[in-house]
């Protein structure tokens, strides 16, 4: 072996040795080369979202909400639900499409990986994706002067949760459909209508009781709630343990069940 290529090769990274770790890597490998395609998506339409509704509508609201301009009041649902909407984007078609059409997770679970390595690691790579999109959020809002508060950095570990709690369980759907035709039908009856009323564009009060309390079983009305607690330096409507502990039960048990479909599918 020559002297350039053993150089060559000590240069290369290696990949991780933790096998969930080894599963990242790869995604973040494909990831640096596909990254400009989701930058509209993820981060340029929330604040452009922002810019319409927050400035725009905004300045139609002269008493704003809760005793807030009504961007400042807008901004920690946007959060909330990028998060949200980057998390169940990266749980639906890639993940359908590691099973139904590259087989990437079939490839996986060829090499001395287990199920639960392989479902981490692309867990981690959906909260990678959050915790970027919504760091980027925060600066360019708070460039907007729309975070009156310090403690608005809580937002990010409350996306992180939040993307946890709606990916996993996303993972087992996505797993378990045949056709994406199913993926198309999540977005449009569960998806838009959570992100619709759960608080992020007017207060939940305003709605009709029956509705108001399936605003209150979604993920994504608790950590509106958080992340609006941090932005603005207020307390929550609930208690932050609550909000915390309900989000957790929904990542543990979305955990469980994809877990099961995971290892349905790939354990012969």
């Amino acid at each position: 072996m020559s002297v350039a290529r053993q150089a060559g090769e000590r240069a290369r990274p290696s990949p991780p040795r933790v096998p969930a770790l080894a599963v990242l890597h790869y995604y973040l490998v494909g990831y640096r080369r596909t990254w400009r395609a989701g930058v509209f998506s993820s981060f340029l339409l929330p604040v452009l979202t922002v810019l319409g509704f927050g400035v725009g509508v905004g300045a139609y609201i002269d008493q704003g909400v809760d005793g807030v301009s009504y961007l400042d009041w807008l901004v920690p649902g946007l959060i909330a639900s990028t998060a949200l909407q980057v998390a169940i984007g990266d749980a639906t078609w890639p993940v359908f499409s590691n099973f139904q059409w590259i087989k990437t997770y079939f490839a996986q679970g060829a090499a001395p990986l287990r199920v639960g390595d392989i479902l981490a690691g692309h867990l981690l790579y959906v909260l990678f994706r959050v915790l970027t999109t919504i760091t980027a959020f925060l600066l360019v809002t708070g460039v907007f002067g729309a975070l009156r508060s310090p403690l608005a950095v809580a937002a990010l570990p409350v996306a992180a949760l939040l993307g946890l709690a709606v990916a996993a369980p996303t993972f087992a759907y996505s797993a378990a459909v045949d056709s994406d035709s199913w993926l198309a039908m999540l977005f449009r009856f569960a998806v838009i209508p959570m992100t619709l009323f759960a608080g992020v564009f007017f207060p939940v009060e305003s709605l009709p009781e029956a509705l108001r309390w399936l605003a209150y079983a979604t993920p994504l009305w608790h950590a509106v709630d958080l992340c609006r607690a941090a932005t603005l330096g207020v307390a929550p409507q609930w208690s932050v343990v609550g909000h915390l502990l309900y989000l957790v039960a929904w990542a543990f048990g979305g955990w469980l069940l994809a877990h099961r479909v995971f290892r349905r599918r790939l354990v012969v």
